[in-house]
C-alpha cells in the first residue's frame, strides 16, 4: 500500500486528530488507537491525539456539522482518523454533505486511495484460485475532489409532475491530472507496474476522453508502467471473474465509489477494508477511515469488528513514511486472521490480540 505523499519521513511525534463519530465509530476508533500505541511504543515518538465530536451528537445538540473554527484547527494536525459518520436521528444526507464531503473539499483530498488485498484465512465469495491464481491484490486511486460530489446541479419545478433536477459532473484537466499522475507513480512503485484507467468513455465522451487523452499523455512519462482501459460496465465484470488482472486502477469519483465497494466484497468484505483521503502534496493533512458505515443496530455492543480501522491506521503511518510500523501492523493482522478463521471475537478481544502481537 505504497503512498507516495510528500511528508516527512521517520518524523518521530504524531499529532493526530480523532473524529470518532457515529454508531460503532468510537469502538473501532479505540481499538485502531491501541494498535497505534503498540506499534510505536519504544520507538520515542510521542503520539498526541485530539478528539473532536463531529457526528450526530454535536447536530442534535447545537445544529452544526463542520464549524469553520474546527475545520482549521483539523488543519493543524499531522493526520485525521476516521470512524465512521451517520445516525438515523439525523436526516439522510447531512451529515455526508455537512462533514464528509466538507473535509475533503477543504483539506483538497484528490486521491481517495482503497487497497484490495486478500489476506491469508479470509474468505472471498469468489473461487479465488480459479479466477485469481496469485492472488487478489491491488489499489483502486479513485479522485476525490471533482466528478458529480461537487454539488454542482440543482433541481426546478421541485415536487411537480414536470420537476428537473440534474447532477453536473466536474472534471478538470488539472483535476485530472494530478490523480492520474499519483496513479502512476503508485504503480510505478508496485512490482507488476500495472494501471487500468477505468471510465466509460464511448458515451461519456466529454469527460471520459479527457481522462484517456490525461492517462495517454501522462503515461508517456512512465514507459515502465503498462497501461490498459476498460468501460466501467466491463470493470464490475472482472472484478467478479477475474480480479487478478488490476494492480493499479485509476478513475473518477462516481465510478470510483461504486467499484471500491466491490473490491472490498471480494477481498473479504467492508468489515476489513481500509482506506484514506489523501492529500499527496502534505499541504494538508490526510485522514484515514474504515471503509464501512456507522452500523447503529450494533453500536455499543462490542460486535464491530475493528480490522478495517486498524488496517487504516497501517495506512496513516505509510502516509507519514512510518513504513517498517505499517508493515508490523499489516503483518500483525495478517496473523491475527489467520488464527481466529471464523471464531467469534469482541471489538476489545480483535484490538488486545493485535497490540499483543506489536509489543
Amino acid at each position: 500500500m505504497t503512498d507516495s505523499s510528500a511528508v516527512e519521513p521517520g518524523r518521530t511525534d504524531i499529532n493526530l486528530a480523532v473524529l470518532p463519530g457515529d454508531g460503532i465509530g468510537p469502538e473501532v476508533v479505540a481499538e485502531g488507537l491501541k494498535v497505534l500505541e503498540a506499534v510505536t511504543a519504544g520507538s520515542g515518538t510521542k503520539v498526541s491525539s485530539t478528539a473532536y465530536d463531529l457526528g450526530a451528537q454535536r447536530w442534535n445538540a447545537t445544529g452544526e456539522t463542520l464549524p469553520d473554527s474546527v475545520l482549521e484547527e483539523l488543519r493543524g494536525h499531522d493526520v485525521i482518523l476516521l470512524g465512521a459518520i451517520g445516525d438515523p436521528s439525523v436526516p439522510s444526507g447531512v451529515l455526508e454533505r455537512g462533514i464528509l464531503l466538507p473535509l475533503r473539499f477543504a483539506l483538497d483530498h484528490y486521491v481517495n486511495l482503497r487497497p484490495a488485498k486478500l489476506l491469508p484465512g479470509v474468505e472471498s465469495p469468489l473461487a479465488v484460485e480459479r479466477v485469481a491464481p496469485d492472488g487478489i491484490d491491488f489499489v483502486v486511486v479513485r479522485e476525490g475532489t471533482e466528478g458529480p460530489y461537487v454539488g454542482n446541479g440543482g433541481s426546478v419545478r421541485t415536487g411537480t409532475a414536470h420537476e428537473i433536477a440534474t447532477e453536473v459532473s466536474v472534471n478538470t484537466r488539472f483535476g485530472v491530472e494530478r490523480v492520474v499522475r499519483d496513479a502512476f507513480a503508485r504503480a510505478q512503485a508496485r512490482p507488476r507496474r500495472h494501471l487500468t484507467l477505468v471510465h466509460k468513455h464511448n458515451v461519456l465522451t466529454h469527460a471520459g476522453h479527457l481522462w484517456r487523452r490525461t492517462v495517454e499523455e501522462v503515461g508517456a512519462e512512465f514507459p515502465d508502467v503498462e497501461t490498459a482501459y476498460q468501460h466501467v460496465d466491463a470493470a464490475t465484470i472482472f472484478l467478479a471473474t477475474d480480479p487478478g488482472r488490476f494492480d493499479v486502477i485509476v478513475t473518477d469519483n462516481l465510478f470510483g465509489d461504486i467499484i471500491t465497494d466491490i473490491a472490498a466484497a471480494i477481498a473479504g468484505g467492508i468489515g476489513l477494508a481500509a482506506s484514506g483521503n489523501i492529500n499527496p502534496t502534505g499541504e494538508a493533512p490526510s485522514m484515514f477511515e474504515p471503509v464501512h458505515g456507522s452500523a447503529p443496530d450494533i453500536a455499543g455492543q462490542g460486535k464491530a469488528d475493528p480490522t478495517a480501522t486498524i488496517l487504516s491506521v497501517a495506512m496513516l503511518l505509510e502516509h507519514l513514511g512510518r513504513t517498517d510500523e505499517a508493515a508490523r501492523v499489516e503483518a500483525a493482522v495478517a496473523a491475527d486472521l489467520l488464527e481466529r478463521g471464523s471464531a467469534v471475537r469482541s471489538t476489545s478481544a480483535i484490538g488486545d490480540a493485535v497490540a499483543d502481537r506489536l509489543s
